[in-house]
């Protein structure tokens, strides 16, 4: 059994959780009693989010790649149990011979020094037995040609869970590894090809399918509230990694 750490009353800030994995992480959560704290860089996604996830949610307007504002987030934000951060774009997939170097440090800005700042200037806020989740992908463990980019951004998040678990304990610190998901985060292609990937990678699955933001939302959860891993990073991939 759990030993007291349900999310019920508990203050759960999410870094992204105004669409995707994000929202369903923040729905969740309050579902389960929890008062969420919705951030990110866009104005109307976050109110459509609050009207989602309904109950006490609240939401926040901050440029997560501006320190300052992070900074100045969390220094009056007050106290809190839980953050979570899926806050991230497309991802860079290119060749290495055609990657524009520039454009690949951008691919780090929100995934990794983003996350990085969100935690630096969070945690100090956090409560006794609360923790930290940050979100990574199986590039990092099953790299696939023009990936580059894309495997060392995760290879990097996990790297950095570790070491934060150790460097924040005991606070914990985990991570979750989602493989390929129906969100947003596929937006920048055309709604026929990007079904013809969620079928092309569907069938090469274990599962037989890809998968849903609610379902990768659960590891999250399970993370927040089993009070005694850290340094650990959950694969939810269908068997990506295995096949």
């Amino acid at each position: 059994m759990l030993r007291g750490n349900g999310l019920q009353d508990k203050r759960v800030v999410v870094v992204g959780g105004s669409s995707g994995i994000g929202l369903a992480v923040s729905e969740q959560a309050a579902l389960q009693g929890a008062h969420v704290v919705i951030v990110s860089s866009n104005h109307e996604r976050i109110q459509r989010a609050i009207e989602s996830v309904g109950g006490e949610a609240q939401g926040q307007v901050v440029d997560v790649s501006d320190e300052r504002a992070v900074a100045t987030f969390f220094s009056k934000l007050g106290t809190f149990d839980h953050l979570v951060f899926t806050a991230g774009d497309s991802l860079y997939l290119y060749d290495l011979a055609a990657t524009d170097l520039q454009q690949a440090r951008c691919a780090f800005e929100l995934r990794y020094w983003a996350a990085l700042a969100a935690v630096k200037y969070g945690t100090p806020h956090i409560r006794e037995g609360g923790s930290v989740v940050l979100t990574t992908g199986i590039a990092g463990q099953r790299p696939r040609k023009g990936w580059v980019i894309a495997a060392s951004v995760c290879g990097t998040i996990e790297a950095l869970t570790r070491g934060l678990a150790v460097e924040l304990a005991p606070i914990r610190v985990n991570a979750v590894s989602p493989g390929v998901v129906r969100t947003n985060l596929w937006q920048n292609m055309s709604a026929p090809d990007r079904e013809r990937l969620y079928e092309s990678v569907g069938n090469s699955l274990p599962v037989g399918r890809v998968g849903e933001a609610s379902e990768v939302a659960q590891a999250y959860l399970f993370l927040m509230q089993e009070g005694f891993g850290t340094g650990q990073t959950v694969v939810v991939d269908g068997g990506a990694v295995l096949v």
